[in-house]
């Protein structure tokens, strides 16, 4: 694992809350795998962990979290990172662009794909303990400029196309430390129930249609149509895995 020894984000330009340390890692590595060989070597001891990478036209950040409950409902902690994501990316950009979910892990801004968030866990883990870590991991186009013309690749967006400023990475990135931080306690004071209906605020579904989360962290519709969670997450739907990066 190739890192910066010992560089505290706290110490730089970048502000974190106390709950955090932070590493900064080098443009070749990505954030989650550094995060997960992190919490593999120190399990929960790593918790609170954020490591942010230095890849150019990127924003790669990923954060250890300590769950005090089940893997099965445990895996809920993604749907909340998600929602503090998508709450720290509205906090900087446009008010009137609408932000929403692909399910269950793709970021969406004006329609088209910004980026997503990712989970690990350890590997043996049965469904009913509780892991000893889970990471937490998000990557965010800011630029596509190095990839030649935007009007290339509709399907895709990035920061800068989007009217948010050069200097966005920490400003997000602290935000997002905030946010979640702030998800978390309100999971823990009021149960999980408020997380679920601020992602579902984010999440298309059909009009009309009942819908809710269960323990597990799937999405019920109805009385009968189920939209799983834990298959999902082995194999995101917004990495591209030839570039281990956004799909443009």
């Amino acid at each position: 694992m190739t890192t910066t020894p010992d560089l505290d984000l706290r110490s730089t330009a970048l502000a974190l809350p106390p709950a955090f340390t932070g590493r900064l890692v080098g443009g070749a590595c990505d954030a989650f795998t550094e995060a997960r060989s992190l919490a593999e070597h120190q399990g929960a001891d790593a918790a609170g962990t954020l490591v942010l990478t230095e890849r150019a036209g990127m924003l790669d950040l990923a954060v250890v979290l300590a769950p005090e409950e089940p893997l099965v409902s445990a895996r809920r902690a993604f749907l909340a990172a998600m929602t503090a994501l998508a709450d720290a990316v509205g906090a900087h950009g446009p008010p009137e662009m609408p932000l929403t979910f692909g399910w269950p892990d793709v970021l969406v801004f004006d329609g088209a794909r910004l980026g997503g968030g990712r989970l690990g866990w350890p590997a043996h883990c049965p469904e009913e303990s509780t892991p000893d870590w889970l990471v937490f991991s998000a990557m965010l186009l800011l630029s596509k400029g190095a990839t030649g013309d935007p009007g290339l690749t509709p399907g895709s967006t990035a920061l800068d196309e989007e009217g948010f400023p050069a200097d966005i990475r920490f400003p997000l990135v602290e935000s997002f430390a905030r946010n979640l931080i702030r998800t978390f306690s309100l999971w823990a004071e009021d149960g999980f129930d408020g997380i679920a209906a601020r992602y579902l605020a984010h999440l298309p579904t059909p009009l009309g249609v009942p819908v809710h989360i269960d323990r597990a962290g799937d999405v019920i519709l109805g009385e009968s149509e189920r939209w799983p969670l834990a298959r999902l997450l082995r194999e995101p739907a917004w990495l591209d895995p030839e570039t281990g990066t956004v799909r443009l």
